[in-house]
């Protein structure tokens, strides 16, 4: 009877848990831009995003602007200026702009370990990826984020929502350590 009861205490565990992980896993409605603007535009996907390791590692974040020059270049700048504290004018991503004068940017994994979280990235003894946790994150806010033209004065402004981690992202980031994948020095 007692052996029984283990048993259906830890299904039920395991039940919850995969739920959770399955919820924690739905994505947000995809933002697009709007065709009636005619001017520079840029959004940003997802518009909010959490400060927890494995959560920032795993999330694409891509910008999408149009309304820019044919064959110019873009680059994404996310720039913050702080009641008290350091302005914050980092150099996030780069895109080519198509021949309709849009473009798509994805955030690289490096410039989310090293911008967003202020990590690194290293290996471990077996050769793996792990994410090495050296001083705090980004301070969470409200940023501005601005595709600048390279050839023409044409700017964009979206607004990226930046969280620190939630009670799960933090339990996730606890196993990432458990696990090796990442290091607090």
């Amino acid at each position: 009877m007692k052996k029984s009861l283990k048993y259906l205490v830890a299904i039920s565990f395991l039940l919850v848990t995969s739920g959770v992980f399955v919820a924690s896993g739905c994505s947000q409605q995809v933002k697009t831009l709007d065709p009636g603007i005619t001017g520079p535009q840029l959004i940003v996907n997802p518009e909010t995003v959490r400060l927890g390791v494995a959560k920032i590692k795993d999330t694409k974040l891509f910008f999408s602007g149009s309304g820019f020059e044919p064959g110019d270049s873009v680059f994404v700048k996310l720039l913050k200026v702080p009641v008290n504290g350091k302005k914050v004018d980092l150099s996030i991503a780069s895109a080519d702009i198509r021949k309709d004068g849009t473009f798509d940017a994805t955030v690289g994994l490096l410039t989310k370990v090293s911008d967003f979280l202020r990590a690194k990235i290293g290996s471990n003894e077996k050769m793996e990826n792990i994410i090495i946790i050296t001083r705090p994150p980004m301070p969470a806010g409200i940023y501005t984020a601005r595709a600048i033209s390279m050839l023409s004065d044409k700017t964009a402004d979206c607004t990226l929502n930046v969280k620190g981690p939630s009670l799960f992202n933090r339990l996730k980031d606890w196993l990432g350590v458990k696990l090796g994948k990442i290091v607090r020095e």
